[in-house]
């Protein structure tokens, strides 16, 4: 039996950090057709669940947008309990003959983690506070963890400014264009 593969998903960067009690999300702009650039400035995070909760994607839009519409519904459903609702979306995309057809990953920001969901079913916590999908993401989640050994000072929101200004430095499916989200842990500790 052939198992299903997750997909390679290239065309942005998103990191994620949570950090001296805030949680920023960013990514970059760029959309990609192929090897054609199509937009500088997309909007590739969001707030979810009130503003309490930070989303991002890496992968092909329209299936974004419906994960980030999924997710909604199960934070809705289970009372904004992030790992609760990262569960049932991956089982269900993992399961479902519409969903396990997107390609996508998501990166979450919460105030007491960060998460990545895949179509596979994954739901992986990252051990240090660091989450970061797409083309450049391994290039910004370096990036981070270095800034994070030596120059603990740097806000959570210059940490993925910064990650995310190396990383399109390096991947050319990742521009200077960011948006980057930023939520207080302990004011909107759910």
């Amino acid at each position: 039996m052939h198992q299903k593969q997750s997909p390679i998903i290239h065309g942005t960067t998103v990191v994620g950090i949570r950090h001296r009690g805030k949680v920023a999300l960013g990514s970059d702009g760029q959309a990609t057709m192929g090897n054609t650039v199509m937009k500088h400035k997309a909007q590739k995070v969001r707030p979810l669940y009130q503003g309490k909760i930070l989303a991002g994607f890496a992968g092909a839009t329209a299936d974004a947008f419906t994960l980030f519409e999924r997710f909604e519904e199960k934070l809705q459903q289970y009372g904004g309990n992030v790992t609760r609702a990262a569960v049932e979306l991956a089982k269900a995309w993992r399961t479902d003959r519409y969903l396990r057809r997107l390609e996508a990953l998501l990166a979450v920001g919460a105030p007491e983690r960060l998460l990545l969901i895949s179509g596979s079913g994954d739901v992986i916590e990252p051990d240090d506070d660091i989450v970061a999908i797409g083309s450049g993401g391994a290039y910004a989640l370096a990036a981070a963890r270095a800034m994070m050994k030596h120059d603990v000072a740097l806000s959570a929101k210059q940490v993925v400014e910064d990650a995310l200004s190396i990383a399109a430095d390096i991947c050319i499916y990742t521009n200077h264009n960011t948006t980057i989200l930023e939520i207080d842990a302990t004011e909107n500790g759910l």
